[in-house]
């Protein structure tokens, strides 16, 4: 049976999102089989609105028979080949729906790391990110809602409910907080196993408010690249694209570089990850989460880095959007929570206190991140 609620998403993503307007031509990438039911609903209406929908399936037990003997040349190639794909579209439309996020968890890291420079970072950082209309969202399948230790029908309800929100209304929300952040120059960071400084000052910022992220809820920018000095210590679990699970990674700044990196788990994996290219241990990006809807972690990138309360420090490629200079082929979402049932913590502006235990000192500010006020 169709569940409505993909319907009423397919045109959020294409109305809002992207913006898709008839004659364009929409790339769609899915991946995993009950993502497809959200795939058929976006090529449904984005034909019936009288655009063009390019769309093929993939997951990752596909990309690891691939990876296992892919060589340099056959990644060139088959980035030339989406590359040309993702010129000729206007926008780009990415659902992760794969049954298994530890499929590429034995592929050996060098190979991973090969495929993001060769493949990954042409097409999509350097092309569809900086160049296209774009969204990626996950899909409420089994495996998320086992990540997230909770049943499938309880996870499905919540993602629907964070994924169709009044994203516009949150827009506007956002504005104060824009408006504060653009006119600091320097950010302390404090909390259990950080003390962390680092100047912003004339880097722009961005409001994410579900025209690249779906769910979405976060105000970024960029620290000055050298500017990062002292320890921060993440508090959330991160699992990455490879398929591993990082936990309690602290990383120790001088002038802007990670000079020590700690984790308990997978030490040697971070440190190769680390390892990738210089602008890996260097950050490209600073955010503040505020979705009300998201309040705890659940190993997925997309919803941890909203979580309300949070921040997210991101080693290696900014966003042009919000550039400081630094170039790499990942890009590292980890994530802080600061309120009060994880340790707590505070963020100064110029020496203002902000926000504390992941409550804005300015009440107005709060309260307009408020669920009441972010329904759909």
């Amino acid at each position: 049976m169709k569940d409505k609620r993909n319907e009423i998403l397919a045109r959020n993503l294409i109305d809002y999102s992207v913006d898709l307007q008839p004659g364009e031509i929409l790339y769609l990438e899915v991946k995993g089989i009950e993502a497809l039911e959200l795939g058929k609903e976006i090529i449904k209406y984005a034909t019936e609105k009288g655009a063009i929908p390019f769309y093929y399936y993939n997951d990752e037990s596909l990309l690891r028979q691939y990876l296992q003997s892919a060589s340099d040349e056959q990644h060139k190639k088959l980035a030339g080949y989406h590359l040309a794909m993702m010129e000729k579209a206007s926008a780009y439309i990415g659902i992760r729906g794969s049954g298994n996020p530890f499929d590429l968890s034995d592929i050996e890291a060098d190979k991973i790391t090969r495929f993001k420079k060769l493949f990954y970072k042409p097409v999509h950082l350097e092309e569809r990110v900086k160049r296209t209309k774009w969204v990626v969202l996950r899909y409420p399948n089994n495996a998320m809602a086992q990540l997230a230790e909770t049943s499938q029908e309880k996870f499905e309800n919540f993602y629907y409910e964070v994924c169709n929100l009044n994203y516009a209304r949150m827009s506007k929300a956002m504005d104060p907080l824009v408006e504060l952040v653009d006119k600091t120059d320097m950010v302390k960071i404090k909390g259990p196993g950080t003390d962390l400084t680092f100047s912003i000052k004339g880097i722009p910022v961005v409001k994410c408010d579900g025209t690249r992220n779906i769910p979405d809820g976060e105000v970024y920018t960029a620290p000055v690249r050298d500017s990062v000095n002292g320890t921060i210590t993440y508090n959330t679990p991160s699992l990455t694209d490879d398929g591993f699970v990082f936990n309690d990674i602290s990383f120790t700044f001088k002038n802007g570089k990670i000079i020590k990196a700690t984790s308990s788990s997978f030490q040697d994996r971070m440190i190769k990850r680390l390892d990738t290219d210089e602008g890996a241990r260097y950050i490209g990006e600073f955010a503040i989460g505020v979705n009300p809807y998201v309040l705890y972690p659940m190993k997925d990138t997309l919803f941890d880095e909203k979580i309300r309360g949070s921040i997210h420090l991101t080693p290696g490629q900014c966003y042009d959007e919000a550039p400081n200079g630094n170039a790499s082929s990942i890009h590292w979402d980890l994530v802080l929570i600061q309120r009060k049932d994880y340790g707590g913590g505070e963020i100064y502006f110029d020496d203002k206190l902000i926000r504390k235990d992941g409550i804005f000192t300015d009440p107005e500010l709060e309260k307009s991140f408020s669920e009441e006020n972010l329904k759909g």
